[in-house]
């Protein structure tokens, strides 16, 4: 009897786990959720004002200006807030807040960018809204996430959440265009990630077939350069044993073996720039490439730029040294050398506390009557700032707006994505909140 008793309360444990119930939220909790709510014009009313406010990276005193504005909005929620200048690495600077909890509250990293893509000689300069969508300049990507956090940390404090949360946000001001060395640009984020427990990134919500995906990896992105030298001469003298096989044929071989030999899964590697003849070469920037040459004359240099992503640094890794192995078996009569550039952006892997994470926002959304966010495919998201600080932190991934269009003209986010975002947020940060 006691044995059929146990076997009864195992199968109703059991259905319990399979069944989604929908939880009730508790009393702040709808709370947070109602506030958010309530607040949504307001919301739209602040990404109207930032994206009027050109922030491109390169304009230094617009992305000042976007970091008054959050100072606005966080200082009276009880955050310091600091302005980490960075000239010295050719950049604007960053946004630094902080806001202590109880004792023993787990330390949460929030990360988002204060600047975009369009420079402030774009064409493409206003917010305009349509019902539920607008169209402006970073509307997405990053200010609708700096939204996102404003509207949660104003909900968290309606439910009188926000006291006991111990809160460092850090907005960079170059997430478009990292200054150099990016070791000083990332310093600060870096070091944070080593003193918090969760980091959570306010980056773009990513969607597929209509429903909303959790992120718990991106992958890498790295840089290099390739340069090959060759015996020039007449070009009825190629491939002899005087002038063997020219630099343009030297080149074409590596990226072909590139091509053959590289694939492995989550890795993708592109050629961006490429240039060969008598002379040829980058200009200071990397971007564009220069080559001067005949039909009939065997070019003697062959350059190339391009990038490779991975979603492990033990893969990044493989992948050089692959790499250099295909370099290194010249032609006759030539020689080539590949470099990588410093400062490329790490890898977050989907490491378990990851998964864990993703959980407990699967949790969330049962609690407010959503779906279940199911990872992402690594492949389909680029590299950003939480990857600096991913070795050191379990984190999430596009916990901001969603938009479509991003980096270019015509970009459009999903206004009302606000809500459930800002409520996700915080929700989640609440109970993270609660104790280690």
């Amino acid at each position: 009897m006691k044995f059929q008793a146990l076997s009864l309360m195992s199968s109703v444990a059991l259905l319990a786990l399979s069944t989604p119930a929908f939880a009730e939220l508790s009393q702040p909790e709808a709370k947070m959720a109602a506030t958010v709510d309530a607040e949504y014009e307001r919301s739209v009313a602040l990404l109207e004002r930032m994206v009027n406010q050109n922030s491109g990276t390169m304009n230094f005193a617009g992305v000042k200006t976007v970091d008054d504005m959050m100072r606005a909005e966080l200082e009276p929620l009880g955050f310091k807030v600091a302005w980490l200048d960075m000239a010295k690495a050719g950049r604007a600077g960053h946004l630094v807040a902080t806001k202590a909890g109880k004792k023993g509250a787990k330390k949460l990293l929030l990360i988002a960018h204060l600047d975009t893509v369009f420079e402030a000689d774009s064409p493409f300069q206003k917010f305009v809204r349509n019902g539920d969508e607008a169209v402006g300049p970073g509307a997405g990507d990053d200010k609708g996430g700096m939204v996102v956090i404003v509207s949660a940390l104003r909900a968290m404090q309606a439910a009188g959440t926000l006291k006991d949360a111990h809160i460092e946000i850090h907005m960079t001001g170059d997430e478009e265009d990292a200054g150099d060395p990016i070791e000083i640009t990332r310093a600060p984020l870096i070091a944070a990630g080593k003193t918090v427990d969760v980091a959570l990134d306010f980056e773009g919500l990513s969607i597929e077939d209509g429903k909303d995906m959790g992120v718990i990896a991106r992958r890498s992105s790295n840089s290099w350069k390739l340069e090959v030298s060759g015996v020039t001469g007449h070009s009825s003298l190629i491939f002899d044993s005087t002038y063997g096989d020219g630099a343009a044929f030297e080149l074409a071989r590596i990226i072909h073996q590139f091509r053959t030999e590289l694939p492995e899964p989550n890795l993708t590697f592109n050629v961006g720039l490429i240039a060969a003849g008598q002379e040829a070469g980058f200009d200071s920037d990397g971007v564009r490439a220069s080559a001067k040459g005949k039909t009939n004359i065997i070019p003697g240099i062959a350059i190339a730029r391009g990038d490779f992503r991975t979603l492990s640094e033990d893969q990044s890794a493989r992948v050089r040294q692959k790499m250099q192995a295909i370099v290194s078996a010249s032609a006759p009569k030539t020689s080539a050398k590949i470099s990588f550039d410093p400062g490329g952006y790490p890898a977050m892997a989907p490491t378990e506390g990851n998964k864990a994470l993703l959980a407990q926002l699967n949790l969330v959304n049962q609690d407010l009557g959503l779906d279940a966010q199911p990872p992402l495919d690594p492949l389909k998201r680029g590299a950003g700032d939480i990857s600096f600080v991913a070795n050191d932190v379990d984190g999430l991934v596009g916990l901001g707006v969603y938009s479509k269009g991003d980096h270019a003209p015509g970009e459009t986010v999903d206004l009302a994505s606000i809500k459930r975002q800002a409520k996700r947020a915080a929700i989640l940060m609440s109970r993270l909140s609660v104790s280690k």
